[in-house]
């Protein structure tokens, strides 16, 4: 096992999947000399050479168009979204392209396309560099659309995006770039869990915390507030959101009959609402009480002095187990007078 960061482990994902692979190639805005913006692909042009690590210009229509291409002549494209607000000017490739090549040929085109997004809000920026837009994606039949939370997560789900046949959308929290742990890279990937699959990365007894990307680390915070209240939380990260692990979902459900769901996009007709609904469908006799969401508000990402007010944060959390439990707002009352809001 060895330390390092999540932005290293990505890293270390690509150089590794370029060796075992020469048809893996990489193209993006600055990402060869530059190594991109947040430097993932660090060193990765001097090893492989320009014609693996291309430098794109600005046009994501036409990077997305390219790498559909590569990938129908058999190569094993991994495109870099500089920031997750940009992936609009590329939305009809993917939606009406990448996502229906491989049914529109009935199954005679395969598209190995692995589309890295660097996602979502916790960095001070602006819009269009803050955006969580997984929500479009989720709903186009064709994409698999994975969202990691953590180093050894980042590094075997991206390993495991570019040696699948699928198209994945594969986004990766900004904010948790700097963020250590430990990383198995001898793991091999016969032996690692599924990317499709949901974790259970707490166990618990009174409520269900769903969650995705960044938000796992708050929803865990929140579940040891939780405890110091006689609370306890069992927190999923889903991994996946397209397709989403119902099985690993429904069994906690069944076993603490209460549920909230967490996310940084907007709440109108987000993953979570669709989550709910699932879950609604599957286990409603299971249910103790509503569902909760707890999300970003409905509104274009705010100025940067203004987004801890629109990310979900631990009290947001707390304040919705409260609702499903049916108490008073006692528990994001104690993480407040403990010093615990963010």
């Amino acid at each position: 096992m060895t330390q390092m960061t999540m932005g290293k482990a990505l890293n270390a994902a690509l150089r590794q999947a370029m060796t075992d692979d020469d048809r893996v190639v990489l193209l993006g805005e600055d990402i060869g000399t530059l190594g991109g913006v947040f430097r993932i692909t660090d060193g990765l042009k001097a090893e492989f050479g320009a014609p693996r690590v291309i430098d794109t210009p600005l046009a994501e229509s036409g990077i997305v168009g390219a790498a559909v291409g590569l990938a129908f002549r058999g190569y094993r494209p991994v495109i870099e979204i500089q920031f997750d607000g940009f992936i609009y000017p590329a939305f009809d490739q993917i939606v009406s392209q990448v996502a229906k090549l491989h049914y529109r040929t009935q199954g005679r085109v395969k598209m190995p396309l692995t589309i890295r997004v660097p996602w979502a809000g916790g960095i001070g920026a602006a819009e269009h560099h803050s955006e969580s837009p997984e929500a479009y994606f989720v709903h186009t039949a064709g994409l698999r659309v994975i969202a990691v939370s953590d180093p050894q997560d980042a590094y075997r789900c991206l390993r495991q995006a570019i040696a699948s046949d699928d198209p994945v959308l594969f986004f990766e929290p900004k904010r948790l770039y700097h963020h250590k742990g430990e990383v198995d890279l001898d793991a091999s990937l016969a032996d690692a869990p599924p990317m499709g699959l949901a974790r259970v990365v707490r166990t618990g007894t009174d409520a269900t915390v769903i969650t995705y990307g960044a938000m796992v680390g708050t929803a865990l915070d929140a579940a040891a507030a939780a405890e110091d209240e006689g609370i306890s939380l069992e927190v999923i990260d889903l991994r996946s959101l397209s397709p989403v692990d119902y099985e690993t979902v429904s069994a906690s459900v069944r076993r603490t009959g209460r549920v909230v769901v967490a996310h940084e996009a907007s709440r109108e007709a987000g993953v979570a609402a669709e989550v709910i609904a699932s879950i609604t469908e599957f286990c409603f006799e299971y249910l103790e009480a509503a569902p909760v969401r707890v999300t970003g508000h409905d509104i274009p990402y705010p100025p940067a002095k203004l987004e801890k007010f629109h990310l979900p944060d631990l009290d947001r959390i707390l304040d919705a187990v409260d609702r499903v439990m049916d108490r008073p707002h006692s528990l994001s009352g104690a993480a407040e007078a403990n010093g615990e809001t963010h």
